[in-house]
């Protein structure tokens, strides 16, 4: 007993989390694949079920089975409760549970807490988990009430009422699991509601909610006015306003008279959907519309957002807003001949400039590999049905325009792996990876500077 304690507090933060999240897809998929959990009472197959784990913890909404009709009850909750998980962080859980049993948090998980909520600040770091659980089922709690408020009328008070806090979850936690399969068809997600002004609203308010950032809503929550809210805060916002509007406007418009997408609805539902599925794309998963049927300027705008995605400490995924805000103003700042890049009157760090372009060469990297993988592997996706999947794994946003279910099972295995990579952090992973070989007496080495010759 008292080595498998020695054993693992050797390990990092790095690695316990990646375990971590490892366990409980593994966990999920062990459940998922019985027969309790299938509707037909049948074992589903292990590497369907661990797809659909990988899927539900890492937050991401791709699956190789309706939701809404594969699962029975048991297996609703089973992935339900691994998407709450996903999207607050098995750590965050951990905590929760021991501050109900009146357990003392000690400095190794508060590190861990610290690194899974990605906090710069140790301090305060216990009572900032308090705070993001209680926001984060006040939130999912008024989300399914009103939710519910659609579906009661529509399937009754007890099944609408656990649509309604169903969706509400998956909304907040940037899943895009559904239960409409059964009365659109499968896999239609919430096409069938593209005019249903309460829900679209409502899931759109909770992707955006979740998408934002733990942080960002207790800086607003606590502050209530733009001008006293933090650097971090203003940058999120302004670039989260920003995108929605840029997506609404080219969705809007090119698809405006598309007689598979918009073409064929009234005023209202076209400005519903274009709403919706720019908000979708911020690594939600969601549609309202067929994406299949959509056009290739419209598909590639949408592979560009999906990269982009939410923000940092959210339950969303993507290289986030702030990165690449960042690397706009960097560029900008660049060519007007600027020494300091500046935001709202603060100058942006060397270090968060390095970070951002390590982490976009990284997403391109991991895109443009996993991308190749699967074409190879599956060539009956054609290269932007691969490219869509890929992206839509890696930023965890969970559409698809070539089929999950479509998918040879070393296609799944590929996009499971990108999904926890996205979800997870590849940064912080492959940080983990080389700085083993890195000695640290060689951090300190100054050496001669080389002149090359860049453009």
């Amino acid at each position: 007993m008292h080595r498998n304690i020695r054993f693992f507090e050797k390990w990092s933060s790095v690695q316990i989390i990646t375990a971590g999240f490892l366990f409980i897809i593994l966990l999920g998929a062990a459940i998922l694949s019985l027969p309790i959990s299938n509707s037909k009472g049948v074992g589903t197959n292990f590497v369907d079920a661990l797809f659909t784990a990988t899927s539900a913890v890492c937050v991401t909404g791709l699956v190789v089975f309706d939701t809404a009709t594969h699962w029975s009850l048991f297996g609703k909750v089973v992935i339900i409760s691994l998407i709450q998980i996903g999207g607050l962080g098995f750590m965050t859980i951990a905590t929760m549970i021991s501050l109900i049993r009146g357990k003392k948090i000690n400095l190794k998980e508060r590190l861990l807490i610290q690194e899974s909520l990605n906090q710069i600040d140790l301090s305060g770091i216990v009572n900032l988990t308090r705070q993001i659980i209680f926001m984060v089922f006040a939130i999912e709690a008024i989300g399914g009430i009103i939710l519910s408020i659609s579906f009661i009328p529509r399937f009754g008070f007890v099944t609408g009422l656990a649509y309604g806090f169903f969706h509400s979850i998956s909304a907040f936690c940037n899943a895009g699991f559904d239960l409409m399969g059964s009365i659109s068809g499968q896999f239609s997600s919430l096409t069938s509601l593209y005019d249903n002004s309460l829900v679209m609203i409502t899931v759109s308010l909770l992707i955006i909610l979740g998408g934002l950032g733990y942080p960002v809503i207790l800086d607003v929550l606590h502050t209530r006015s733009f001008k006293k809210l933090n650097v971090h805060s203003k940058l999120v916002i302004t670039s989260t306003i920003i995108l929605l509007l840029i997506g609404f406007l080219f969705i809007l418009g090119v698809e405006y008279n598309n007689p598979d997408t918009l073409g064929s609805m009234d005023t209202k539902g076209k400005l519903l959907s274009s709403m919706f599925q720019t908000t979708t794309l911020r690594t939600a998963g969601f549609n309202s519309i067929d994406l299949s049927l959509t056009k290739e300027p419209t598909i590639f705008l949408m592979v560009m957002l999906m990269l982009i995605g939410a923000s940092p400490a959210s339950t969303g995924g993507g290289i986030k807003t702030t990165t690449v805000a960042v690397l706009f103003l960097t560029v900008k700042d660049f060519l007007c001949g600027k020494d300091e890049i500046h935001i709202f009157e603060r100058s942006i760090s060397s270090e968060n400039i390095k970070k951002a372009m390590v982490i976009f060469f990284i997403a391109i990297f991991i895109f443009v590999i996993g991308t190749l993988a699967l074409s190879v592997t599956n060539p009956q996706f054609s290269l932007i049905e691969c490219v869509f999947e890929v992206m839509s794994a890696y930023a965890t946003v969970g559409l698809s325009i070539g089929g999950s279910p479509n998918l040879n099972v070393v296609g799944k295995f590929i996009i499971m792996i990108l999904m926890f990579l996205g979800r997870v952090g590849s940064l912080t992973i492959f940080t983990a990876i080389l700085s083993i070989n890195i000695a640290k007496k060689d951090k300190n080495i100054k050496r001669p500077k080389g002149k090359i010759i860049i453009g």
